[in-house]
């Protein structure tokens, strides 16, 4: 077997190994990337965030079509959907996106090795490629390699009828009925999409509420939204087994009637991918959960093999992956630079969309933090009138003693654009006095960001 060197080896081609792959080679490192799929992207642009994304919009776009265009004085009729033509756009925008990324390797000059890639020594990987296993010598090794959805005992998964959330990606046709198990935001956004387009869809939460990471307040705004929008949300509900039966899945509970449907999507989180990495040849022990242990500058307790993203756990996003991907690479080539992980905003992109950026109130109760609240629905906003889009509210925290801005929640029309502001003002200490002083353009959505920060000092001007 013929051995190559490089300086930095990054296993894995997801939005946290490539950009360290890429940053790696901007600071001079002769770099290589090994993806085992035949492009690279990883789970969030091949069959996560991405075709998610792709397929909320164009659903989005067909359930206002029929429902909600006759208030703008739009009058649209015989809407059809045509589904192989959604999904076929889905996957266009897929692979304009990894072909892009493959573009951006090559013009930074990294290798690509398209493989599953193993460690065989602190400075070796094999990385098995369909031409045969190639033996790769580096100084640094970045293991990116990601997580995928968790499994459930007793749910027996086929890939078909009973499947996970990339298989929700492809159903060929509309479910009559699909229950979803799980009610995070993988889960409420997969079943939104088919729930717009004519599924009859039932969510099982075993927890007493869905979306439990989230500030409790929107997540309450959030399940009454989407129970309106015929959703149908059970929570306290734990799965003893979900099972084919014939042309029909049976999903039962505790303590309750076995749930009849056409198909069933777990989603009950991800696990990570840390098995098949060769981790103990080289003395690296992962914990109970299988996330790899890493210090300050993520890396492992072998020296010059690093971990980040969904590998080391902490909030599973791909923009966190990409964060400690190029502080990762800093770090190598000697630079201080950071992750702040408490300005890591969040979004769930239903509609409305949910975004959160910094603590919960339920956070800042435990710790005995005292602040002060700011809201602003988004009735008050001339803009979301004009959209027609007037569901929701801004949620501003922040310390009772310096005013320094703690943590910002949002609930509505493009809140996953809005949350940037705060995560700024997160990132650099800012307090709600300084949103407030900013003057933002108006008829935009940013006002009520600007509204509920005057509200959090009682000086708010156009709400009560």
């Amino acid at each position: 077997m013929n051995q190559i060197e490089h300086d930095v080896v990054v296993i894995g081609g997801g939005p946290g190994g490539y950009v360290a792959a890429i940053r790696a080679a901007q600071l001079g490192f002769n770099t290589a990337c090994i993806d085992e799929n035949d492009v690279f992207g990883g789970t969030c642009l091949r069959v996560g965030c991405i075709p998610s994304k792709a397929l909320l919009e164009s659903s989005h776009l067909f359930h206002d079509s029929k429902q909600n265009m006759g208030a703008h004085g739009v009058q649209v009729t015989g809407v059809q959907l045509d589904l192989p033509a959604m999904l076929q756009r889905k996957d266009k925008i897929v692979s304009q996106l990894t072909g892009g990324i493959s573009m951006l390797l090559k013009r930074n000059k990294i290798t690509p090795y398209q493989g599953r890639g193993k460690l065989t020594a602190v400075d070796t990987v094999v990385a098995e490629t369909p031409d045969g296993p190639v033996s790769i010598r580096a100084q640094h090794i970045i293991l990116a390699t990601g997580s995928r959805p968790a499994t459930m005992r007793r749910v027996d998964m086929d890939g078909d009828r009973i499947g996970d959330s990339t298989t929700a990606l492809n159903y060929p046709e509309v479910p009559d009925r699909l229950v979803v198990i799980g009610g995070g935001y993988i889960g409420l956004e997969l079943g939104s999409v088919w729930s717009r387009l004519g599924s009859q869809v039932t969510v099982l939460e075993a927890m007493d509420r869905i979306l439990p990471g989230l500030d409790k307040e929107i997540g309450q705004l959030a399940h009454r939204t989407f129970e309106k929008q015929g959703l149908e949300l059970r929570t306290g509900s734990w799965v003893e087994n979900a099972r084919v039966e014939g042309q029909r899945c049976v999903v039962q509970c505790k303590d309750a009637e076995p749930l009849q449907c056409d198909r069933v999507l777990l989603s009950t989180g991800r696990v990570p991918c840390s098995d098949s990495l060769g981790l103990e040849s080289v003395g690296i022990e992962t914990d109970r959960r299988g996330f790899v242990p890493v210090d300050e500058n993520f890396q492992t307790a072998v020296q010059g093999v690093y971990a980040i993203g969904d590998l080391i756990g902490g909030a599973m996003l791909a923009h966190k992956a990409s964060e400690e991907g190029i502080v990762c690479a800093e770090r190598i080539a000697g630079m201080k630079s950071h992750v702040n992980y408490g300005a890591i905003p969040a979004v769930v992109y239903t509609h409305p969309e949910i975004a959160s950026v910094g603590r919960t109130e339920e956070e800042l109760k435990e710790s005995g933090v005292e602040y002060i609240k700011g809201i602003c629905p988004y009735g008050a906003s001339a803009r979301a009138m004009a959209l027609g889009d007037t569901q929701g509210r801004v949620k501003v925290l922040a310390d009772a003693h310096t005013d320094r801005v703690l943590g910002v929640h949002i609930i509505g029309a493009r809140a996953g654009d809005l949350i940037a502001e705060a995560t700024a003002a997160i990132e650099f200490g800012a307090s709600s006095e300084d949103i407030a002083r900013c003057c933002h353009a108006h008829p935009t959505l940013s006002e009520l960001l600007h509204e509920a920060a005057l509200a959090v000092s009682k000086r708010a001007i156009h709400t009560a």
